[in-house]
């Protein structure tokens, strides 16, 4: 009973700096989403205020993390990047924040190679190698999703769905808080959870 008591709390406190961790970024459900310039693989620059009027996904990536792959190795990730900015009213950006030398950083003939291979499909692949972008969302694992509505506002924050692993097994079975959110947003219903815990491996920041 005091392992569990033990276990329980630790997981508590880690859920509770994680959760102080991100507001103090200044990234939380209900307040307006931090603004961003980043350049994609293409050297174009793409802000967040570009895409006000549209809702807006935000995904943070490593390709070498196994969850990230998880949801990338049977299509899963891409599918959802389709439906998603092939709507008229939304986008999806992905954001790498993995810093030079850490793993998920490439440089770009293996960036284009890796997303020939995997057939990715955002509206934009966005670069932070500095980890500003990251820091300001409060960013911390592999996948990291947000969801923005068209006024700017975040109404999601967190995993990506409701199993907490690496198996793409899992993916079937598990509630998509991603999809779920801009569902309900759309409709005018409350977002619950607004905000969850990530999942994955965490963002290679520069040390």
């Amino acid at each position: 009973m005091k392992r569990t008591t033990g276990w329980l709390a630790a997981a508590l406190a880690a859920g509770i700096a994680w959760t102080v961790f991100a507001q103090q970024q200044g990234a939380r459900p209900g307040a307006e989403a931090p603004d961003f310039s980043l350049r994609c693989l293409q050297g174009n620059e793409h802000t967040l205020r570009q895409f006000r009027g549209r809702w807006v996904v935000l995904e943070w990536t490593n390709y070498d993390c196994p969850f990230v792959r998880k949801f990338y190795s049977g299509g899963h990730m891409q599918r959802w990047q389709r439906e998603v900015g092939g709507r008229e009213d939304s986008v999806w950006l992905t954001i790498c924040s993995s810093a030079p030398g850490q793993q998920g950083h490439f440089d770009a003939e293996t960036w284009a190679r890796r997303n020939t291979e995997w057939n990715v499909a955002p509206t934009a692949l966005l670069l932070d190698p500095d980890g500003r972008v990251g820091r300001a969302y409060g960013a911390t694992h592999t996948p990291h999703m947000y969801v923005i509505d068209p006024e700017g506002t975040l109404v999601y924050m967190g995993a990506i769905d409701s199993i907490r692993s690496a198996n793409p097994a899992d993916i079937e079975r598990a509630e998509n808080y991603v999809l779920r959110a801009l569902e309900n947003a759309r409709a005018g219903r409350p977002v619950e959870p607004a905000q969850t815990r990530a999942y994955g491996c965490t963002v290679k920041y520069a040390n």
